[in-house]
């Protein structure tokens, strides 16, 4: 990027950011969620400090908040509110911890960190005289915040009066600072009664519990059922951080009990990656870890820098969505012959990788979304999910991007694209199009499949571009001889090929029916077809009604079905596999108990103890059913580490979500 396009880069950023930041501090309205928003403020950030003689003046990146409303009285801080800036990844979080040690040296060592949960709600400050609450405040824009003294006093873990029981207590001024926030069994309540009133919906925990504290009828707010934990503490000598909490606790405040003190930052990022394990299953939403120095002294040595201590910092999650730009918009050919156009994007990172492409999904959804090329775009990953273009932020176009047009000719064969009938969905008509047979071996030797290793991607490619297969039948002509002379094989390599293609000759019945890559059918859909036929025989000879007497099966999958079992060409295919040795077995029920009776089960995030594959397998043998979407049919959703949409889907819909110590206990 040039300092011409960098600079308006800078002034559209700043203006979107400005904006965005009105929107969620001062009408806790946000348009974006807070992952978006840290995504364009990083973007802001890097291009100031790649061009710093170009930062605004009034630059986001220089202030917290926004101005209050009138609507409420305010009050000026004796002691700034300030905010944190934002680590993502271990590598920045040490590089922060490695400046911190530069500038304290040995009394880094001697000081250690404070390591706390970091809430997502709203931050408060609490003002005590006398042991008695006198006021309560919102952070505002750090210096001026808005007085919500009635709305906290219903919130009931905030007190009204210290405790004077507590050795700290004083009747001298003590100002509490902590985070109010609505726990998730209290948000899918409030939902649900929005829902019976036909009333908009909040987007998540935090904009509810915004919300609920800026009412002017403190009735709304208690009932609520908004909660609170204290992290900071004025007004009362201390020499470490940790002794806030433990002070604010005596004096009758709520904290949280997963704060912990660290040594050094070997232990902060154990403690970070042990926390990643529980995030999914704490009753509130949390977004990352504030880090502090533990001494109090030291803290306050280091000062802060624009807006943020230099002592202080937050280490967050991977963000599941962030912003980048959509830099071109290609088309990849599935294995049924589909067009699917994929957005390729400026690389970013996401849900902890770094992403530098994004389905589309079809030209009707480009349209809806009116996504361009040259756009800036949210985009979503959660943890092994395809990421997926979410929506433009129109405001930063420069009149420049381009609008995308579906080719008229496959871009690998060159033959006439049509689009089905009925359907949003393109296809190359040429039925010998070399794309569409490489994605159908592909699929053809998948692990849920034949399992055929030694068979990648590039191998396939090159064994038709030799001549040596056409077909996935003819994977069973093929010998040692053949694969010898190929680059990428030696006479070892060759012969574990041509063994592992010979192991793959005897197949399930339901792998079998997935191999053969039928239009609108997938794993659970094979299993119930093997299920309902039993052998290859009578599947060759069933009708359309057949297949509709199949619980679970629509009339669009049963005509898919039998229009493929049918055709005189796929018959020949699948004789030919049987005549090259290719053995399909009758179907047998995996089911060994029936324990689990028929319940639909979704997995979602990493498991430690064992992969995606082998929890399916261990659902099916107990008589369960796999679903690959949340639903209000879905019975469990088992959530493992980075759990994404699904775990909100799930909580939306009151499905019960169990993590993977219940699940094993469950299947035990």
């Amino acid at each position: 990027m040039n300092k011409t396009d960098a600079k308006l880069r800078i002034e559209k950023l700043s203006k979107v950011i400005d904006d965005l930041r009105y929107r969620y501090h001062v009408l806790d309205d946000p348009t974006v969620t807070d992952a978006d928003y840290d995504s364009l403020m990083h973007e802001l950030v890097g291009l100031e400090t790649e061009y710093p003689d170009l930062r605004l003046s009034t630059s986001p990146s220089q202030k917290v908040g926004g101005k209050p409303l009138e609507k409420f009285q305010t009050v000026t801080h004796q002691n700034r509110m300030i905010s944190l800036n934002d680590v993502f990844n271990e590598t920045e979080f040490r590089d922060w911890a490695s400046k911190i040690e530069r500038m304290a040296g040995l009394e880094v060592q001697k000081s250690g960190y404070y390591a706390e949960i970091k809430m997502d709600g709203l931050a408060v400050s609490l003002v005590y005289e006398n042991g008695e609450l006198q006021y309560g405040a919102t952070r505002g824009d750090g210096q001026v915040g808005e007085v919500i003294t009635e709305n906290l006093k219903t919130v009931r873990a905030i007190p009204l009066k210290l405790r004077k029981e507590s050795k700290y207590y004083t009747d001298k001024r003590v100002e509490i600072r902590g985070e109010v926030y609505m726990p998730l069994k209290s948000f899918q309540q409030l939902n649900l009664d929005r829902a019976k009133n036909n009333e908009v919906s909040f987007a998540n925990p935090r904009n509810a519990a915004a919300g609920s504290l800026r009412q002017l009828d403190s009735k709304i707010t208690a009932s609520r059922n908004l909660d609170f934990l204290a992290y900071a503490l004025i007004g009362i000598a201390t020499e470490t951080h940790e002794e806030e909490h433990i002070i604010a606790k005596d004096l009758g405040f709520p904290t949280n009990k997963y704060n912990k003190f660290c040594k050094n930052i070997d232990q902060v990022i154990s403690l970070w990656h042990d926390w990643t394990k529980i995030r999914a299953k704490l009753p509130y939403q949390i977004d990352g870890m504030v880090v502090n120095l533990n001494d109090e002294k030291l803290y306050a040595k280091l000062g802060i820098v624009g807006k943020s201590p230099r002592a202080a910092v937050a280490f967050k999650w991977p963000a599941e969505e962030v912003t980048t730009v959509l830099e071109d918009i290609i088309v990849q050919i599935g294995r049924t012959g589909t067009l699917t156009p994929v957005a390729v994007l400026r690389p970013v990172e996401v849900a902890g990788s770094t992403v530098s492409r994004a389905t589309l999904h079809n030209e009707d959804q480009i349209k809806a979304k009116d996504i361009r090329i040259g756009d800036t775009v949210v985009i979503r990953k959660a943890g092994d999910v395809i990421p997926e273009v979410v929506k433009v932020i129109k405001e930063l176009r420069t009149g420049r991007e381009k609008v995308f047009q579906m080719p008229k000719t496959c871009p690998i064969c060159g033959g006439k694209v049509v689009q089905i009938p009925g359907e949003v969905a393109y296809k190359c008509a040429n039925k010998n199009c070399f794309i569409v047979e490489k994605r159908a071996i592909e699929h053809f030797v998948s692990k849920a499949a034949f399992d055929i290793d030694g068979l990648g991607t590039k191998i396939i490619e090159q064994l038709m571009n030799t001549g040596l297969i056409k077909n996935a039948a003819d994977l069973f002509k093929l010998k040692v001889g053949d694969l010898e002379p190929l680059e990428r094989f030696a006479e070892k390599s060759a012969q574990n090929t041509i063994d592992s293609i010979e192991n793959s000759k005897t197949i399930a019945l339901d792998r079998f029916i997935y191999a053969l890559g039928i239009p609108l059918s997938g794993t659970q859909t094979a299993i119930d077809i093997a299920r309902k036929f039993g052998n290859i025989d009578k599947l060759l000879n069933a009708t359309t009604e057949d297949f509709n007497q199949i619980y679970g099966i629509g009339q669009k999958v049963a005509e898919s079905l039998k229009s493929y079992f049918t055709s005189a060409q796929n018959k020949k295919f699948i004789q030919e596999l049987i005549d090259l040795g290719v053995k399909i077995g009758t179907y047998h029920s995996p089911v060994k108990v029936n324990k689990l009776d028929g319940q639909i089960f979704v997995v979602t995030g990493s498991l430690e103890s064992l992969t995606r594959d082998d929890a399916h397998k261990k659902i099916v043998e107990l008589g369960g059913k796999i679903g690959t979407a949340v639903t209000s049919k879905t019975n469990y959703l088992v959530v493992g580490a980075e759990p994404g949409s699904k775990l909100a889907k799930a909580e939306k819909l009151g499905v019960k979500v169990i993590n993977e110590t219940e699940f094993l206990k469950l299947i035990k």
